[in-house]
């Protein structure tokens, strides 16, 4: 999407995408090899009663989706940060997400950039929230 096609009160979804378990360990090994991301049977036993993905993975999976959705072809080409991450559910192997964002603010930069901050949103199959994400993006215009 361009940036003109933007709205404040505007809220996009993509979506869905079902995770796997050897992307859950693969990812897991090479960035965040705790035990509860890389150990199926200790995982089972321990306090989240299973394996589960990294927050990172999960951040990476809502990136992938926006990007497929809205974001790829667009003049967006930096971010500047992040308010707020929260993951608020473990992602388990076999969950179904789904990406919405809301874009809470649309404006010209001194800079003459055209900045959305955006709320991030994604929920499983069951509706349950497993990521919240404030953001900011820079877009050429």
């Amino acid at each position: 999407m361009k940036y003109a096609e933007f709205e404040v009160g505007q809220v996009l979804h993509a979506g869905p995408y079902t995770v796997t378990e050897p992307e859950i360990l693969a990812f897991a090994k090479q960035w965040d090899p705790q035990w509860f991301h890389t150990q199926p049977e200790a995982a089972a036993t321990g306090p989240f009663n299973g394996l589960i993905a990294s927050g990172w993975h999960t951040c990476g999976i809502a990136m992938r989706l926006a990007v497929d959705a809205f974001l790829a072809g667009s003049e967006s080409y930096v971010s500047p940060g992040l308010d707020n991450i929260r993951w608020l559910h473990p992602v388990r192997p076999g969950d179904t997400l789904r990406l919405a964002i809301t874009i809470v603010e649309k404006r010209t930069t001194k800079s003459g950039l055209g900045l959305l901050r955006w709320d991030w949103e994604m929920a499983n199959q069951k509706g349950d929230l497993v990521l919240e994400i404030k953001a900011a993006n820079l877009f050429k215009i």
